[in-house]
């Protein structure tokens, strides 16, 4: 989400370090793009594609264990993000360590899961659809980066990317846990829900290292196409001018 705004039309560029700019324009830009803008590649955020991802991997022992892995993932919702915090992006950006925060009152998450595991008694090796619903979702991305200069212009690369994540609630449905028993598909589901902290806490690091792949990818793309010194207002420009007008 970070300086989408320099390839759209009669959206406010900023000075190097304006925060207060940033955030405003960058909150403009989730508003009125939530298709993305295809010249920077930024794609759509309304609704966003993700590949395989491996969330869990643990060992087959105890009272509870769980291999857990999610294909053809699908969120919906980041087109609904208020950027909060914005910081480092300076006139030297490799001086300090940017950072983008990020609050999201839901993100539904869809995707196809296979699972193996032990819930306390319960065991499961299944395959199904699978929907959450992550409420009150605040993302914070830390990124670092370094300078590649193209025909005497700057281009951000990114050498490390951290995200964390907040969440105030997390409901989560799995169908076809127990194909033959409904009964202890809903039983397991709302057992999942009533603990789902514990969940989160062992599930996170896996969700997470999607997030940075995901999320790298995306800057990447963008801070290779457009310029970093494009992304903001030159000396000789007026404040408030687009690059394209």
């Amino acid at each position: 989400m970070a300086l989408i705004f320099i390839a759209a039309k009669n959206i406010e560029k900023c000075h190097f370090g304006d925060t207060i700019c940033l955030i405003r324009t960058m909150n403009s830009i989730i508003r009125h793009y939530p298709k993305g803008i295809s010249e920077i590649g930024l794609p759509p955020l309304d609704v966003t594609h993700f590949n395989l991802v491996s969330v869990l991997n643990t060992t087959t022992k105890g009272p509870i264990w769980l291999n857990f892995h999610l294909r053809d993932n699908i969120n919906k919702g980041f087109n609904n993000a208020t950027i909060i915090h914005v910081d480092g992006f300076d006139q030297d950006p490799t001086k300090k360590q940017i950072e983008i925060k990020a609050r999201i009152p839901r993100i539904l998450h869809e995707a196809n899961y296979d699972m193996e595991g032990k819930f306390l008694l319960f065991k499961a090796n299944s395959t199904g659809k699978l929907t959450s619903d992550f409420q009150n979702f605040e993302l914070t991305l830390i990124v670092k980066v370094f300078v590649e200069y193209r025909q005497d212009k700057r281009f951000l690369k990114i050498y490390s990317l951290v995200p964390n994540v907040k969440i105030d609630r997390w409901i989560i449905w799995m169908d076809d846990l127990y194909k033959e028993n409904s009964d202890l598909t809903i039983a397991l589901n709302r057992a999942f829900n009533d603990h789902w902290v514990e969940f989160w806490n062992d599930l996170e690091p896996g969700l997470l290292t999607e997030f940075k792949i995901s999320f790298t990818g995306l800057l990447t793309t963008i801070f290779d196409r457009v310029s970093y010194d494009d992304m903001f207002l030159s000396q000789t420009e007026i404040y408030g001018s687009s690059l394209f007008e």
